[in-house]
């Protein structure tokens, strides 16, 4: 499919999701459970293309390991399979060789890891050649480029006859992700002390063991809903989301503050969570350090509903699935939107500049990114919208535009 058209919204709603089930854990259980010989009972485990990737691979005899463009599968499983002294070669999409994994290949080579990369330093494709001896029960990393470097360090620290110190430099971003990843080992038997403040964490030698553990709904796809609330133009809409959790493992739960300042309300219940409408504000401040996917939501959002809004901690976004910067400032700019960059690197603004343009129907270019195909999606409350390659949300989200549909008048 090259295109789908979501006609525009005209009437309130009151729907529940089933919502898809996290990726991030479902990554990490896996991962985990495969360390702990695959003994474990994981369920509800994410249908995202992402995971079923990392499925595949793990069941995998092939020495080639193609991670698609799976970034968190590529940097997990490279350190999974060094872990398990396991000869592969790491590669995937074009795109994903231009993302950088040189940061962790040092600390796996600190560790003892013969890793040789293949074409551009600090890049896949990469050839992990061994692992045959741990050199080094420590490690130095910086904590300000992504979390993922760390997580994958650490699901593999226990399995290590040294077990392992990683020390982080710089600012720390995405910590919740990194307490995500220690919960989901402690729920499989592995303890580690934290500090926070020192910026070390240590994980002593131990084995995993088995268990059942349940994944948790996805907080990254219910932010696509919290949008679509909040630009609703019918006050008594409503959608309750299935299968979230009130304290939850995952960073992106944020956007239940986030969102409380743009004009929905989340009321908890047995079963998840119920949004509903209440006045925005005027304006937002937000640092995304520890929620960076939730960015492209927050920003259509803003435009869309003319609130000024100052971003920080968005940095990784130049090395997702492609330049989200770039792409934001594109797509914004149709609908008379813009993404300005205040401070070098670190500061941006969200800004409507002329009248949100909503009597036109725009085609949205998704530039291979899934969460750009879903953060646009939500404008269908107020207009028209064409969304190109609407088949990228398959690599987390597969079921969203079948779910959409429920709130849309047509969908073609």
């Amino acid at each position: 499919m090259d295109k789908i058209l979501l006609r525009k919204n005209t009437k309130p709603f009151n729907v529940k999701i089933a919502l898809a089930s996290s990726k991030s854990e479902s990554n990490r259980a896996l991962i985990i459970n495969a360390l702990a010989n695959f003994s474990g009972d994981l369920q509800n485990l994410s249908t995202a293309r992402d995971t079923q990737t990392m499925i595949r691979l793990l069941k995998s005899t092939d020495q080639t390991a193609d991670v698609i463009d799976a970034g968190t599968t590529m940097r997990f499983l490279t350190a999974y399979f060094t872990a398990t002294n396991q000869n592969k070669i790491m590669t995937g999409t074009p795109r994903m060789c231009e993302r950088p994994i040189g940061i962790l290949v040092d600390a796996l080579r600190t560790i003892g890891a013969e890793i040789d990369f293949l074409n551009k330093e600090g890049y896949p494709p990469l050839h992990i050649k061994g692992f045959s001896e741990q050199k080094s029960n420590e490690v130095t990393i910086r904590g300000d480029v992504s979390s993922q470097y760390i997580s994958a360090l650490l699901m593999i620290a226990p399995t290590l006859p040294q077990g392992l110190i990683i020390k982080l430099t710089g600012d720390l971003g995405s910590i919740p992700y990194i307490k995500m990843t220690l919960e989901q080992m402690k729920a499989f038997g592995v303890n580690s002390e934290a500090n926070w403040e020192q910026k070390t964490i240590k994980v002593l030698p131990n084995a995993y063991q088995s268990t059942v553990y349940k994944v948790e709904s996805d907080w990254s796809g219910a932010s696509y809903w919290y949008s679509i609330v909040a630009l609703s133009t019918f006050e008594e809409t409503q959608v309750e989301l299935l299968g979230l959790k009130e304290n939850s493992l995952q960073g992106d739960s944020d956007i239940v503050k986030i969102m409380s300042h743009l004009g929905v309300k989340s009321t908890f219940t047995e079963n998840g969570v119920l949004l509903s409408k209440i006045p925005a504000e005027k304006t937002l401040i937000w640092d995304f350090t520890n929620c960076p996917d939730l960015a492209q939501t927050v920003a259509v959002t803003c435009a869309a509903k003319g609130i000024e809004a100052t971003f920080t901690g968005v940095e990784s976004l130049k090395i997702k699935e492609t330049d989200r910067i770039v792409a934001l400032q594109n797509e914004l700019q149709k609908f008379g939107g813009e993404l300005v960059e205040v401070v070098k690197n670190t500061e941006y603004v969200v800004r409507t500049i002329s009248d949100f343009n909503i009597q036109k129907t725009f085609s949205i270019h998704t530039y291979d990114d899934h969460r750009m195909a879903m953060a646009f999606a939500p404008l269908a409350m107020l207009m028209d919208v064409t969304i190109e390659e609407p088949n990228v949300v398959v690599k987390s989200y597969p079921s969203f535009w079948e779910d959409i549909s429920l709130v849309l008048d047509s969908e073609s």
